[in-house]
């Protein structure tokens, strides 16, 4: 059975709003949850950006339900520090915590002032900063000389159970690279044909019986004009390609780049209807291509009756 779970914005609600959320969301049914990891906001008018770590202890206090996070090592975040992080929540709460790791976008690591590398200088650094991470998540003194430096790392604190360490990918060529070295793997909700080619790159590339994980951006409302509207307002940037979503470094860059996105073209990278059942039937496809996990994004700042409803009549059909 595909595991149904929710999928808390820091860009889109306030740390108390979006802890308040996920509770909500404990309560209603869903199996899991996810979150973002940001410094900024994709657009001004989401206006919040909360830190994700010190949001993730509490959140995970706070409910039963296991977590994740995806996050980027290497520039805003030294791998060794990110490596203790994990290890804390993993000790914390053990078999309940999960990081995606990815290669970041500009718009959360420009901050340091060191100059944004090439998407191929990315990938790669990535890898020395799984490489680092693992080994000291296996306890052991990591000294390393590269794209990223470390000297003589030890984490003291280290959970009975390491958590699993995903790869976060949306092309084939990334998604088969992560193959080889993730426990699993997150993606985004796109065309069938196009999910179905990147899972399977992921499985050719070394993933064969890994789980995979798709975030779901969906919008729901009273009716259907209503709810791509949401998605207009909240979500325009989504139909930006990879090579702007990396590049970019402001919220503002975001909002000019996307100010003439025509509202219906935002079917493109949102589910949009009010039909409940619609949405039930759009999750069973994704489902049916062999994700583990659908991790359900409503698009909208509020977020209260899409957990209740949602939870009422939609995850039902979906475990089904």
């Amino acid at each position: 059975m595909t595991l149904v779970g929710f999928h808390a914005s820091h860009e889109q609600l306030a740390p108390s709003e979006l802890l308040a959320a996920v509770r909500r969301a404990d309560a209603a049914g869903f199996d899991a949850a996810m979150c973002s990891d940001h410094l900024a906001p994709w657009s001004e008018r989401q206006g919040h950006s909360g830190h994700a770590w010190t949001w993730l202890g509490a959140v995970l206090q706070a409910t039963r339900l296991p977590f994740g996070v995806v996050t980027a090592p290497g520039q805003r975040y030294h791998a060794a520090v990110l490596a203790q992080a994990i290890a804390t929540l993993g000790e914390l709460f053990p078999g309940r915590f999960w990081a995606a790791l990815g290669s970041g976008e500009a718009m959360n690591e420009h901050v340091t002032g060191d100059r944004w590398p090439t998407k191929p200088e990315r990938d790669a650094r990535l890898l020395e900063c799984v490489e680092v991470m693992r080994a000291l998540l296996r306890g052991e003194e990591v000294t390393h000389e590269g794209r990223i430096r470390v000297d003589r790392a030890r984490l003291w604190s280290l959970p009975e159970r390491t958590p699993e360490l995903f790869g976060a990918a949306v092309s084939e060529a990334t998604a088969r690279t992560v193959g080889g070295w993730a426990d699993g793997m997150i993606t985004v909700n796109q065309p069938l044909e196009a999910l179905e080619r990147v899972i399977g790159a992921f499985r050719q590339g070394g993933g064969d019986g890994k789980p995979v994980a798709i975030q779901v951006h969906l919008s729901w409302a009273r009716d259907d004009d209503e709810a791509l509207a949401i998605a207009h307002d909240q979500w325009r940037f989504g139909l930006l390609g990879p090579e702007l979503t990396w590049e970019l470094e402001l919220p503002s860059q975001f909002d000019a780049a996307s100010a003439h996105v025509p509202p219906e073209r935002l079917r493109d990278a949102v589910l949009v209807s009010a039909d409940l059942g619609q949405h039930a039937a759009w999750l069973k496809e994704l489902a049916g291509l062999g994700a583990d996990a659908l991790y359900l994004h409503h698009v909208g700042t509020e977020q209260e009756r899409f957990i209740d409803v949602f939870g009422e009549r939609v995850l039902p059909e979906v475990k089904a």
